[in-house]
């Protein structure tokens, strides 16, 4: 089959590739780390590269694992990351790279052959600051592959570009990044003090300071979801909080979209006590005050209907197991992310990183 890429547009000669650092924070990943680097060693990109892993206080065998992969292939290298926070293990990852094309790389997430080979070309042929592309849910267990389902759908994400696909061009931010370095170094690399969101955070400054943040829907990245219900209720609150901490410091540059879930968080919320303070008024004699509030309910059922249709809707695509268990997954994701946004929009967040880890 001929590869739809080999003559793009722009494609430079091999003999004029520039060199390529991929940069890897992990923490905590024996399970999906080897899978990410054994992807990164199998690009069909024909430049000079390195893949330079940060590697966190893990305490599950990650250290050893890699430092073992380590050993077996000169091309990766292993540096110490001390704190084990994702902007922290980015930038000593940056700062001890030498190649003048970055690549983030996240440690659940799989590239495509043909992925760094794209994105230089459009990095080279759009002359962005930073390209990125999709990222494409998928699972191997039925609730996996619910989760998979939310992320790429409108009733979950929102239906972000880099989540759903769309035309190629300037963007508000990308998943991951492949950045030139030197506007990596111009800005100021990562916010160290965000720990959840430093991607959007450093495309904001990019565009701020006159880069180009380059949307191709030709990159998509395989992600691998959280294995479980609690993980991906931590994940989305710690998500959340730090979405509703750059809402509240960029508040001008903060989509309505943003605003979606902690809004419908809320009303549910305001509705389901309306309703039952309306049951209390009834049953207490006060049944013209109670019916009035049990209206209330309307609110809750409403986006029980939603959700049912959207489950009915994941079934189709991933099957019934992992329909029903969309039932569970998406108000999961919403009321954990629109919870943690509530809290992260309306507090100061002092000891936030103590409640998010990276």
């Amino acid at each position: 089959m001929t590869d739809p890429y080999e003559h793009a547009p722009g494609h430079p000669a091999p003999d004029v590739l520039p060199g390529v650092s991929y940069v890897m924070p992990v923490l905590n990943e024996v399970t999906h780390v080897e899978a990410a680097i054994a992807s990164l060693l199998d690009q069909d990109y024909t430049g000079p590269f390195d893949v330079i892993v940060a590697l966190g206080p893990s305490i599950d065998g990650t250290t050893e694992l890699v430092e073992r992969l380590a050993v077996v292939d000169p091309r990766i290298r292993v540096i110490e990351n001390p704190t084990g926070s994702t902007p922290s293990g980015l930038n000593v990852a940056i700062l001890a790279s030498a190649y003048p094309v970055v690549v983030r790389v996240d440690a659940h997430s799989l590239l495509p052959r043909h992925y760094t080979r794209v994105a230089v070309e459009a990095l080279l042929r759009s002359g962005a600051a930073n390209v990125g592309g999709i990222m494409k849910a998928e699972g191997t267990t039925p609730f996996e592959r619910a989760v998979a389902v939310a992320y790429g759908s409108k009733a979950g994400l929102g239906g972000g570009a880099h989540h759903v696909g769309g035309q190629e061009g300037p963007a508000e931010t990308v998943y991951l990044g492949v950045f030139r370095r030197e506007w990596l170094m111009r800005v100021g690399l990562f916010n160290e003090d965000i720990r959840r969101g430093q991607d959007w955070e450093l495309n904001h400054r990019l565009r701020a300071a006159g880069g180009v943040v380059w949307f191709t829907p030709r990159l998509v990245v395989i992600y691998r979801p959280r294995p479980s219900l609690e993980r991906l209720a931590r994940q989305f609150f710690s998500t959340g909080l730090w979405r509703g901490e750059l809402a509240r410091r960029f508040f001008s540059a903060n989509a309505l979209k943003y605003f979606v879930p902690p809004v419908t968080v809320a009303v549910a919320l305001l509705g389901l006590l309306a309703g039952i303070l309306g049951l209390i008024l009834t049953a207490s004699g006060s049944e013209t005050a109670g019916g009035i509030l049990t209206i209330g309910f309307v609110v809750p059922a409403v986006y029980l209907l939603f959700v049912v249709v959207a489950a009915v809707g994941a079934a189709r695509q991933a099957g019934v197991r992992s329909g029903a268990w969309f039932l569970v997954v998406l108000p999961c994701i919403h009321f954990s992310w629109g919870l943690g946004f509530i809290l992260g929009f309306l507090t100061l967040t002092k000891n936030i990183t103590a409640h998010t880890g990276r």
